[in-house]
């Protein structure tokens, strides 16, 4: 086989390898999923397994960054979806998956420590996240639908620090409604001068 082939090979089978973890995870939970058992899900040994990951910090980073790319796929299969709309929508799949949720949050807090690995994951995460709401808070500004008030940064960076914190909520209350907070927040500023 080519190296090519070899390499192309490989990358394939870690994403096979991520689909199953995500199963996992979304039904284990962070706490709740071992490496073994992601190894199992995905017909390898745990040295097969983990000679596609440098470690399990690794491999839970990379199971959050191919959950942001299934999301971001799905949304953009619908341009009629745009950022304030696809935002409450994640948020409302999130209940569907809480082990997905009890990773982040907890990856997320982790992840405030310098040298832990999903440190740059984090911090591109919510920079995309709220370069995507700001560019369509602006674009409703000049189309008249959000007033030209509403500052397009912290207004943003707000829905973001809020769903955060839902998620966390929600996890030790499962009647909290998010995608209802987040909808009415997004309401609000319409009513905003």
């Amino acid at each position: 086989m080519t190296r090519r082939g070899s390499y192309a090979k490989g990358l394939a089978k870690r994403e096979e390898i991520l689909d199953a973890a995500l199963e996992v995870v979304a039904r284990e939970g962070y706490r709740g999923t071992s490496v073994r058992e992601i190894s199992a899900a995905s017909g390898l040994s745990q040295a097969g397994l983990m000679h596609h990951f440098a470690s399990k910090d690794e491999l839970f980073t990379e199971i959050l960054r191919r959950r942001d790319e299934i999301d971001m796929a799905l949304i953009a299969s619908d341009p009629d979806i745009r950022a304030l709309e696809a935002f409450p929508l994640a948020i409302k799949h999130n209940t569907e998956v809480p082990g997905l949720v009890h990773l982040y949050v907890c990856f997320s807090a982790e992840a405030t420590a310098p040298q832990h690995v999903a440190r740059a994951f984090f911090i591109e995460r919510f920079a995309r996240l709220q370069e995507l709401l700001v560019e369509d808070i602006r674009a409703r500004q000049a189309t008249g639908e959000l007033p030209v008030g509403l500052n397009a940064q912290s207004a943003a960076g707000s829905l973001i620090a809020m769903a955060d914190g839902l998620q966390t909520q929600w996890l030790l209350n499962p009647n909290i409604d998010m995608a209802a907070h987040v909808i009415e927040t997004i309401s609000s500023w319409r009513k905003h001068d």
